[in-house]
């Protein structure tokens, strides 16, 4: 099987769609083809009420259901993804460059969003350089990553640093290990990092955290790239919001002995590289984030040696954080054109399944993730269609799949085609 996930498709209606949701809206001829070939239902990637980040949102529809305060985090699978150095004791937290105003007010949270790799990487050393913690054992690494991201990874030689800690990134609440999405609005402050233990652990972690915010705002306020990026009208550098702190690495069974499968991906992000390794799955080389004939061609390809492939396309997931819901319905037409139509002139439908489905929902008019199911979808000739003409929020309610949860949906799908074959 072929297993697609479109991070970020699900949404809701949307005004400037005429009341259509982007998958509503969007032409796609291709897709339209693969949902006419199968089955089609609804998932709950996550739980009830939670609107996931990507990282846990992708270990849940890959199978993977971690209990409360089981998870090591985004900030460890990120740097787990870039091949940081990370031990058991350090502190990994994803961050994000962001812009502030005078009054330290966020004016944006992802500083633009597309930050030069010579700038980024800029900041990070002159961060690293300057920076002076209370606790003379205590380092940083700042290793910006794509766009306005960011791993940061501390470590004191002398004493284990702790996960219970609350994000500086007013965005998104640390919830047992997992970043859930906050209802927030468009101007926001840097919040102070608070220990969620009374322990001498999380209180030293979450003072050190504090240090780093501080210092770095003081030191990115005087930094020269800030300057040359004003007089050039670009975004400033103000901050690192960090979030998702992680102090273990994970301890999982690999996804090939779960489902004794040969299953491989095609991952470009480093959160998904970092599941890809955590989860010992062999990664393809496939081209950029947008080379999407590339991938379909390298995914059927891999049909050839492996039984499985897990394909994420980061594509429509941005334009709902940006709110333009046209984009995202044009993002899902090149979509259909480039990568679905492309893989589907490349496999034998007779032989190998389709599963199309989403991470998680980022709607539009919210700017951001949210806890709303997103549609699953089950293709293939030896597939009973349910009726299914199109892959969207409205038939995923009506289709034979029913309602699942996000780690149910490669042991389901398989069952379904296994029933059918």
């Amino acid at each position: 099987m072929v297993y697609v996930l479109l991070d970020g498709v699900g949404d809701l209606p949307h005004p400037d769609l005429d009341g259509k949701t982007p998958l509503e809206a969007a032409n796609t001829p291709t897709l339209d083809k693969i949902a006419s070939n199968g089955a089609i239902g609804e998932v709950i990637s996550v739980g009830k009420g939670i609107a996931p980040e990507s990282d846990i949102a992708v270990f849940n529809m890959l199978g993977y259901k971690f209990n409360e305060d089981d998870y090591a985090g985004r900030g460890v699978i990120e740097s787990i993804g870039i091949g940081m150095d990370f031990k058991d004791g350090d502190l990994a937290l994803r961050g994000n460059f962001s812009t502030l105003d005078e009054k330290n007010t966020i004016t944006d949270r992802r500083a633009g969003r597309h930050i030069e790799k010579e700038d980024a990487d800029g900041v990070a050393k002159e961060i690293e350089e300057k920076i002076k913690f209370s606790n003379p054992d205590t380092k940083v690494v700042v290793s910006p990553t794509i766009g306005h991201r960011v791993t940061v990874r501390i470590r004191t030689d002398s004493q284990k640093l702790s996960a219970k800690i609350t994000n500086t990134d007013p965005a998104y609440s640390n919830i047992g290990g997992m970043g859930v999405a906050k209802e927030v609005g468009d101007f926001l402050k840097i919040e102070k990092c608070l220990p969620l233990e009374d322990t001498e652990d999380s209180k030293f972690t979450a003072n050190i955290v504090n240090e780093f915010s501080e210092q770095s705002i003081n030191i990115l306020k005087d930094s020269q790239i800030n300057k040359k990026r004003q007089e050039q009208n670009k975004k400033q550098l103000s901050c690192i919001l960090l979030r998702d702190a992680g102090n273990k690495y994970p301890d999982v069974i690999p996804i090939n002995e779960k489902y004794d499968m040969n299953f491989s991906c095609i991952v470009d992000m480093p959160v998904e590289l970092g599941i890809s390794e955590v989860l010992k799955m062999k990664a393809f080389e496939a081209g950029g984030l947008t080379d999407y004939e590339e991938k379909a061609r390298v995914a059927a390809k891999a049909m050839e040696t492996q039984n499985s492939i897990y394909v994420h396309l980061k594509g429509p997931d941005e334009f709902g954080h940006d709110g333009d819901a046209i984009g995202k319905m044009k993002n899902i037409e090149e979509i259909d054109q480039r990568f679905f139509k492309t893989l589907v002139e490349n496999i034998d439908s007779s032989k190998v399944a389709i599963i199309i489905s989403a991470d998680h929902s980022t709607p539009c008019i919210k700017k951001g993730h949210s806890d709303d199911p997103v549609p699953v979808l089950v293709s293939g000739d030896f597939i009973k269609n349910d009726g299914t003409t199109r892959m969207t929020e409205e038939q995923a309610k009506k289709g034979n799949i029913g309602l699942l949860q996000g780690a149910e949906v490669v042991t389901k799908s398989l069952e379904l085609i296994k029933s059918q074959m």
